[in-house]
């Protein structure tokens, strides 16, 4: 009998160390996981390849063709190319490397005119930690920091062919199944929607004027979108 729990006492001990080294391999992976998320949203390699006013990205850059413009929202982290493919999913895990990557790109809405000469243009972008990616949008629902951070710029064109000021103007959030219109690149009355919702609003732009959406989800499962508005200007 002895002997039996003896036995029984070394297999309770290694079924402990197994249980012991499992967890602390999750938490490992869990960890290495944050940081993998967290370095590619953070990589700012991109911004050697930004257009500039004397030339276009390099011809050995990186960045595939899926590029149609440059995104810049000053003093904020928002600085990146934007994409877009023939449908709305393939660049919410690719990066503009055409690699895998769970913080994907910031990308134009397939139905949109890559050019932007539509009235109403809508970019889509992850909601990361730290202000990466879409997650600097967070802040413009302050009316404060929507005050102060009222400027930024869209280069069009992966030579810069076009480049437009930007003026951001409102932020709303909204249940994308009670307000889907607003994801429609061809809605009809899009200042009626955002005077609806806007929780930070200043200088509607006038009819006929340009509109551009930056559009993130709030929380990593949820029916909610922030979107912020901003003013094309010619």
């Amino acid at each position: 009998m002895r002997r039996f729990w003896m036995k029984m006492n070394i297999l309770y001990e290694k079924l402990m160390l197994f249980l012991f080294v499992m967890a602390l391999l999750v938490v490992a992976y869990g960890l290495y996981d944050t940081w993998y998320v967290y370095h590619h949203a953070s990589d700012d390699s991109y911004l050697r390849y930004k257009p500039t006013a004397s030339e276009g990205v390099p011809e050995d850059a990186p960045i595939t063709d899926g590029m149609v413009a440059w995104l810049t929202i000053d003093d904020t982290n928002i600085d990146y190319p934007v994409m877009q493919s023939d449908d709305n999913y393939r660049y919410l895990n690719e990066n503009p490397y055409g690699e895998y990557s769970l913080s994907g790109s910031i990308f134009l809405d397939s139905r949109n005119d890559g050019s932007f000469g539509d009235p109403y243009s809508i970019l889509y972008g992850h909601h990361m930690e730290y202000g990466k990616m879409f997650g600097a949008l967070d802040d413009f629902l302050e009316p404060a920091y929507l005050n102060s951070h009222t400027h930024g710029e869209l280069i069009v064109g992966r030579n810069g062919e076009k480049r437009y000021q930007l003026r951001v103007f409102a932020a709303v959030r909204v249940n994308v199944f009670e307000e889907s219109d607003i994801f429609e690149p061809d809605v009809k009355d899009i200042r009626g929607i955002i005077r609806k919702h806007a929780i930070t609003l200043r200088d509607m732009p006038e009819e006929g004027k340009k509109i551009l959406a930056l559009s993130t989800c709030t929380e990593p499962v949820s029916r909610n979108r922030l979107i912020v508005f901003c003013e094309i200007m010619e």
